[in-house]
């Protein structure tokens, strides 16, 4: 039975929502596709859900033709589960809690690494029993500070997570692989552009973690990628270190008074004019930029840290998360300085002891962190831990050393790959797709092992892999789209063909009747906007909005057994004799 346009329930709306920023988000709600409930809440119409089945549908077919099984969790989930993994703390505000009327602690899933783990546990014993690939389609909640982009960054968003069982770790990189490969085929068939990159795992944790972003300029993660074959996310990129250089024979490092000069560039420009080098200019890359960061531990403890980057970068927040992770990251506040007063705002060095000695241990209790790049036998003009004072000449390794090595400092197109593929260019993206080798993290918290050949106990090894169903809905609509409405790829449109009674002649709408009853008997799912009272302007404007590729207007040539075949992806409009629609839609 056809769907017709009189009896859908669908309202287009002509103009965009008040608080839509992306084309995806505007054309998706107008077309009556969603529809707002609260900030990155939605609703899904007939239309949606039409849409979101068959990208379902392909992402089923490709993981159950390796083997995954599908399995359906609850979203409620008990505490105790994510507490013995420590993710109950470790996700922070992002979780939503809420506790039962007997007092008991719940949670809206986010992801479901626990119950899985134990679903397994509760009936699997033996090795003999592995390898398992299981997997669900489901809804998870994420209580994002700022849901933004409709379908793309939201508080609730449906997820494929699956997971995969080993107890060998060559069985994991199977697993793993195999993975892989079907998110590449389902990719390729949704006709999506995308990157495979290096990644950092966060909170899932695990080893190997490699995402899959569809570069897009509204993309919300950047990555780089070389000419050479290396992609990674910004936050998984590690600096190239360069080698050491020898110490011996460098001069004294030496103090001077630099007036008003709290900046980087205040700084160049007073040592140019008044301490100038004999080969070259002094430059932002000669100074030492000492960061002041104040970490949040999972505890509620709060603690200050240093880094010190060239002073030619600057610090690129969500890479100062990965490296402080767990840990949520800011900036110090002007509270922190003022309780800790050898802290001299605009000129603080390594020492940043309360006695301004170099070398000398911080008097503090500070942490205090180095750059990859900062390694010994350079030498650097930084703060001298006096107000307008900084020092020249302070050589790494020599006048002073840290607690450690950490990345926070920006990646900028030109920085050389990590393994050696030549130079990085920078891009957007949309995360659309991750894989992790979580390893035996969960499986040692939860206890999952199993019996291997040997009658041995031995722990298994576990892989995660999700995709964001409701996202890729919403990067198909991005990228598919010409500015008046929707275009679907084929395979995952609403309908296969749109028919259009454009007139208020009889014949019209008789022959746009019998050509409908056609199409269905030939195998074809179509909509028939058979509204008798709406002009044809109007019913053009909504097959645009609406996005279904193919659509058949019968008009004013109907009584010569003549229909016009419109191909929305191309713009190609032909006249089609009656008897001939199957056969020209087919070849489209």
């Amino acid at each position: 039975m056809s769907t017709r346009l009189s009896q859908l329930f669908v309202r287009t709306l002509r103009e965009d929502p008040v608080d839509a920023e992306v084309a995806s988000h505007k054309l998706l709600v107008r077309a009556g596709y969603i529809r707002r409930q609260a900030p990155g809440i939605f609703a899904w119409l007939p239309l949606g859900l039409k849409v979101r089945r068959k990208i379902e549908g392909i992402i089923r077919e490709e993981l159950e033709a390796f083997g995954a099984q599908e399995v359906h969790f609850p979203a409620l989930l008990p505490r105790e589960p994510y507490e013995l993994t420590g993710r109950w703390t470790e996700y922070g505000d992002a979780l939503f809690r809420l506790k039962d009327r007997k007092d008991a602690d719940y949670l809206l899933a986010p992801t479901h690494e626990e119950v899985f783990t134990l679903l397994v546990k509760d009936l699997y014993s033996s090795y003999k029993d592995l390898p398992l690939s299981i997997y669900q389609i489901q809804d998870k909640y994420r209580d994002e500070a700022r849901p933004r982009a409709g379908l793309l960054r939201g508080r609730e968003f449906s997820m494929k997570d699956s997971y995969s069982f080993d107890y060998t770790d060559e069985g994991l990189d199977a697993s793993y692989q195999a993975h892989r490969d079907a998110y590449e085929r389902i990719f390729q068939r949704l006709g999506l552009e995308y990157a495979i990159v290096k990644a950092d795992a966060g909170a899932m944790g695990g080893s190997k973690s490699e995402e899959f972003l569809h570069p897009t300029p509204i993309g919300e993660d950047t990555f780089v990628r070389s000419a050479g074959g290396y992609a990674a996310n910004v936050e998984a990129f590690r600096t190239l270190p360069p080698a050491p250089l020898p110490i011996d024979g460098l001069p004294t490092a030496i103090v001077h008074d630099s007036p008003n000069t709290p900046t980087i560039q205040t700084l160049v420009d007073l040592s140019n004019a008044q301490f100038p080098r004999e080969d070259r200019p002094w430059e932002a890359g000669d100074t030492l930029k000492n960061v002041v960061l104040a970490l949040t531990h999972l505890d509620g403890s709060r603690e200050l840290v240093i880094v010190g980057i060239p002073g030619d970068r600057d610090v690129d927040m969500k890479r100062a998360e990965v490296a402080f992770a767990p840990a949520e990251v800011e900036a110090a506040t002007e509270a922190d300085f003022a309780k800790h007063p050898g802290l001299v705002k605009g000129y603080i060095g390594p020492g940043f002891a309360e006695a301004p000695v170099l070398g000398e241990t911080s008097a503090t209790g500070i942490r205090y962190f180095l750059d990859p790049r900062v390694v010994d036998g350079t030498s650097w003009v930084t703060g001298a831990n006096q107000h307008e004072k900084h020092v020249y000449g302070l050589v790494a390794g020599r006048d002073f050393v840290a607690d450690g090595v950490v990345e926070i400092a920006d990646v900028r197109a030109g920085d050389e790959a990590p393994d050696g593929s030549g130079p990085v260019e920078l891009a957007r993206g949309m995360e659309i797709g991750h894989v992790f080798q979580l390893g035996r993290k969960y499986a040692e918290a939860l206890g999952l092992k199993v019996l291997d050949e040997n009658g041995k106990l031995v722990t298994v090894t576990m892989g995660s892999y999700g995709i964001g169903v409701t996202r890729i809905m919403a990067v198909i609509a991005e990228t598919n789209n010409d500015g008046k409405g929707l275009i679907w790829p084929k395979n995952v449109a609403p309908f296969d063909v749109h028919v259009i009674a454009a007139g208020r002649e009889e014949v019209v709408f008789a022959t746009a009747e019998a050509l409908v009853d056609s199409l269905e008997e030939s195998g074809f799912d179509v909509l028939f906007d058979d509204r008798p009272k709406v002009s044809p302007g109007v019913k053009f404007g909504d097959a645009e909005l609406l996005g279904v590729p193919l659509i058949v207007i019968v008009g004013r040539d109907a009584a010569e057994g003549r229909v016009e075949l419109w191909n929305r992806a191309t713009g190609e409009r032909s006249s089609v004799g009656l008897d001939e629609v199957g056969a020209a839609l087919l070849a489209q």
